[in-house]
């Protein structure tokens, strides 16, 4: 095997470890809302979650596409600057999944390619006019156009359970939810589902196995479609709480008005071949479903470490992304150490967050629990 060939393969198992850890840090994204409500057993609305991830994902490429020709040039990138990147995106994935944070993965994989891209290639390597126009602005614009229509439906959806009796009109929004979060989780899958595929193709074309401007071939598509279905089935449950008890305290009308107004956000994203941030999106959703409801029930704290979590998740990847370079591109060994680093990483944060599991028995208590015994000494409660 040449050394070439080392580094691709390397990659693209790294690449779909990212994929993995996506799907369950992002599996909130669909399921939170039904899950907080009792309209889907935590079990099954994952499982539900992770088929439509990887159904999702065979729909569309125009993400990938923007992802493996449209924010980096493929002409000076290296296997060993995406590999740094990933390592970014990973490690910032597991590090807010530990606290509970719903952060957006693909900015994530966005910091820490850029940032790897920038020591490695310096700043011609990185096309910011296309970072502003399809991760920034969409990054601004979409939770607030979420949000805007959520709790736009939310104020109606109660309009109707005041005019047609309360019980049997929420037991129809609750049911309403079972569709609602299924198509959630398969505009997830056209949008996050790519990001990897655009990684994987971005390699390919970078090590000369593939002609620069196609799209992701079909082996492509089904593994990343694969990894990120797993990664969903997981559960997530971290995040799954804070989504689902940390915002608002959600009811059925609420969680469907909230996912009706995120599916029509991300596909309409996704066909634009934006490189939107589904949690961004959601969470804008979930949050507009609180004021539509009332001001009183969004849950402002919280809402706001989440943005300031937002806030730090292009440039933290982008810096770890930049640091990984800096040693991986110094030769094989380099890499190798890396990886190794990123290994160990990932295994210290798993030993941590068992000191404070959340599985799905326990994903509806209060999210303060993740807060809190994360920080605190084994034992103390």
């Amino acid at each position: 095997m040449s050394a070439t060939l080392f580094i691709v393969v390397m990659v693209v198992l790294t690449a779909l470890a990212f994929d993995f850890t996506n799907g369950f840090h992002d599996s909130a994204n669909a399921m939170a809302t039904s899950v907080a409500t009792g309209a889907l057993k935590p079990r099954v609305a994952v499982l539900i979650a992770a088929v439509l991830n990887v159904v999702g994902a065979f729909l569309s490429t125009e993400v990938a596409k923007t992802i493996s020709g449209g924010i980096v040039d493929d002409a000076v990138v290296t296997p060993v600057m995406v590999f740094a990147g990933l390592i970014g995106a990973i490690l910032w994935n597991l590090m807010t999944w530990l606290f509970g944070l719903p952060s957006s993965s693909s900015h994530a994989l966005f910091g820490g390619l850029i940032g790897a891209v920038l020591v490695g290639a310096g700043v011609s390597g990185v096309h910011f006019s296309v970072v502003v126009s399809k991760i920034l602005l969409p990054a601004v614009i979409a939770p607030v156009v979420a949000g805007l229509a959520a709790g736009l439906a939310t104020y109606l959806a109660y309009k109707i359970v005041a005019g047609r009796g309360g019980r049997r009109a929420e037991s129809g929004f609750r049911h309403g939810q079972t569709v609602s979060a299924s198509l959630v989780a398969l505009a997830h899958g056209t949008s996050d589902g790519q990001k990897t595929m655009g990684v994987i193709t971005l390699v390919l074309i970078t090590a000369g196995y593939q002609d620069s401007g196609t799209g992701p071939q079909f082996w492509v598509v089904l593994a990343a479609g694969l990894a990120i279905g797993l990664g969903t089935y997981s559960g997530g449950w971290r995040i799954m709480r804070t989504m689902g008890k940390g915002l608002v305290e959600i009811e059925a009308p609420q969680g469907f008005a909230a996912e009706t107004a995120s599916t029509a956000t991300i596909l309409a994203s996704s066909h634009l071949g934006f490189g939107l941030s589904t949690t961004h999106v959601c969470s804008g959703s979930i949050v507009g479903s609180g004021v539509g409801r009332r001001l009183a029930e969004v849950k402002w704290t919280t809402a706001r470490k989440m943005l300031y979590a937002w806030l730090l998740t292009l440039p933290a990847a982008a810096l770890v992304g930049g640091v990984a370079a800096l040693v991986a591109n110094t030769g094989t060994v380099g890499t190798v150490v890396m990886l190794g680093v990123l290994v160990v990483a990932a295994l210290a944060i798993f030993s941590i967050a068992r000191r404070s599991r959340v599985s799905s028995d326990n994903v509806n208590d209060s999210d303060e629990v993740v807060v809190t015994t994360a920080k605190e000494p084994a034992g103390v409660r």
